[in-house]
């Protein structure tokens, strides 16, 4: 499969059901899971019935899936996945960014390589005006990856969640770049 955008250091390209068992492990980490279910363990039927559909789907509005699985370009080793998309199947001017890395990953700015990459792409060839991002409120390894993309705090929140989580007591937070913001700080770069 063709990679969709490559980095120094990575290659994202279209999740594809053959990414099943590593999408499998990724899941059943305790740690990678922490902010999304607490921790529990994810079923293959999960995988199959439920996070590949949600990985496979093509978005109308930039023909592109929206979901990216990441290697390493130098060993080919799966890292996880990087999301960049729309929040409306048909319309590319709001996208969410979002990213699972494996464990033996985290701590190598590679959250950071890609999201970036993925941004500058969005604003450049996908019609993207503004990126938007949320956590839970205690997740600060993911906080500080937004932070160095270029996002910036928005707002703090509280939603319902079906099963409360350790930390989720403390809210949401969402961040934003927008497309003039973007260019500003590209501008300043050069």
């Amino acid at each position: 499969m063709h990679p969709f955008l490559t980095t120094d250091r990575l290659l994202l390209r279209p999740v594809t059901p053959d990414d099943a068992p590593d999408l499998f492990a990724l899941d059943n980490d305790p740690e990678v899971m922490r902010y999304i279910n607490g921790g529990r363990p994810t079923s293959r039927e999960d995988i199959r019935d439920r996070t590949l559909p949600r990985l496979l789907h093509t978005y109308p509005c930039t023909g592109t899936r929206g979901y990216w699985a990441a290697q390493r370009q130098d060993t080919g080793a799966f890292l996880g996945w990087w999301e960049l998309r729309p929040l409306d199947d048909h319309d590319p001017a709001v996208v969410e960014l979002g990213y699972r890395l494996n464990r033996a990953a985290w701590g190598r700015g590679y959250a950071t390589e890609g999201a970036r990459a993925l941004v500058d792409k969005g604003f450049t060839d996908l019609g993207v005006r503004r990126v938007t991002a949320n956590t839970m409120a205690v997740n600060t390894g993911s906080r500080r990856v937004m932070e160095k993309t270029g996002l910036t705090f928005l707002r703090a929140y509280t939603d319902e969640w079906p099963e409360v989580i350790e930390g989720s007591e403390h809210g949401e937070v969402e961040y934003e770049l927008t497309r003039e913001a973007w260019e500003g700080r590209a501008a300043r770069e050069a």
